[in-house]
């Protein structure tokens, strides 16, 4: 495949954030081998099922994932993209359920998993050191592998504000970042690390180039790849500011250099056989931007289940890939189906009536 790396404007910095901090990212290197056996179901094929947002913080959540069969999905692969729990403890129940239901599950960290507010003494990265210490003790993967001849590619990630390039919202009272997102205070990073500019964002990437090698590998011997993430790729994959209660979301929620290690794995053009899965906003997704589809399953919270017209509990996992295809779109999917048809036009600010009424300019 093309890598588009290389041409990326981000490129460099890329490079100087892995020099920079290389100690730190070797201390949570997880060593695995690239090659797992096949997950084979008498004859059906290798099944791919894809859930994010978990949060079993919550009890509602933690019994829906106690509700999971341990038959139907025994042979099967999940891609567990993020926050699965705050609380540790509830982290690795979680997670080793999972497990007990599926043949192999794979996991990138969530900004909730990180945060530290019950955990003493430990900042956020040694907490995500014990959380991959933790998937390594349960068998479950956070490093590149091929499975039954497909390509399975997990990308760490943070998001950076200078992600959101579209026009803000003006003439209403927008409660700031910090109020609006726990993770400036949930989170504990040490040193010059923080959410506040690119910092985050660079190291997590940073931490993805020791698999450079294995990925290199996996695009030499594979047809079909996924790649997943927590955080977004593409300001394309939220609703536009004017949709949103909180019109500076997407200030929160994604990377430049995420859409960079994407492309530099699937191609610039992407591909029939290109597929990223990511998580955080809790908004069903599921389309193809410039050659790549881009798939969101979220479980999300109780109460935003409730409201919503797919809330998740009869239909999530969602099963993305089987017998050797990609599965049909998720139906319904509310917002990318709405811009199936409708043009992204982020210059309007006006605010959606919804809105509207919610900042009481009606």
């Amino acid at each position: 495949m093309i890598s588009c790396l290389s041409l990326s404007p981000h490129y460099l910095s890329d490079k100087i954030a892995f020099r920079k901090y290389r100690r730190g990212i070797e201390r949570s290197c997880i060593h695995r081998p690239h090659v797992l056996p096949a997950a084979s179901r008498d004859g059906i094929g290798l099944r791919v099922f894809v859930l994010s947002d978990l949060h079993t913080d919550y009890p509602e959540n933690m019994a829906w994932v106690r509700s999971l069969s341990y038959k139907r999905h025994n042979k099967d692969v999940l891609l567990v993209a993020g926050d699965v729990a705050e609380i540790y403890d509830n982290f690795v129940s979680t997670m080793s359920l999972l497990k007990e239901r599926f043949e192999y599950v794979f996991y990138v960290p969530g900004n909730h998993d990180l945060w530290c507010r019950w955990e003493r003494g430990l900042d956020s990265l040694e907490k995500l050191n014990k959380l991959l210490d933790a998937c390594k003790q349960l068998g479950i993967e956070t490093n590149p592998v091929v499975i039954d001849g497909l390509g399975i590619v997990p990308l760490f990630s943070w998001y950076h504000e200078s992600f959101d390039r579209e026009e803000d919202v003006i003439g209403i009272r927008i409660p700031s970042l910090d109020m609006a997102c726990k993770d400036f205070h949930a989170c504990k990073w040490p040193g010059n690390l923080s959410s506040r500019d690119t910092s985050l964002a660079l190291y997590f990437d940073a931490m993805n180039g020791k698999n450079q090698h294995t990925v290199k590998q996996i695009q030499r011997t594979c047809t079909q790849i996924f790649t997943f993430s927590h955080f977004v790729p593409r300001q394309e994959l939220c609703p536009e500011k004017r949709m949103l209660f909180y019109p500076n979301l997407p200030k929160i929620i994604g990377s430049d250099w995420l859409e960079d290690r994407i492309r530099s794995i699937h191609g610039f053009e992407g591909s029939s056989a290109a597929c990223h899965v990511f998580g955080h906003t809790h908004f069903c997704w599921d389309a193809v931007v410039d050659g790549i589809r881009y798939v969101q399953a979220p479980l999300a919270y109780p109460r935003e289940r409730k409201r919503r017209m797919n809330g998740g509990e009869t239909w999530l996992p969602f099963c993305i890939y089987s017998q050797g295809n990609f599965a049909a779109r998720i139906s319904p999917c509310h917002w990318s189906d709405y811009y199936a048809v409708n043009p992204r036009t982020p210059n309007n600010t006006q605010l959606a009536p919804w809105v509207a009424r919610f900042y009481n300019l009606i």
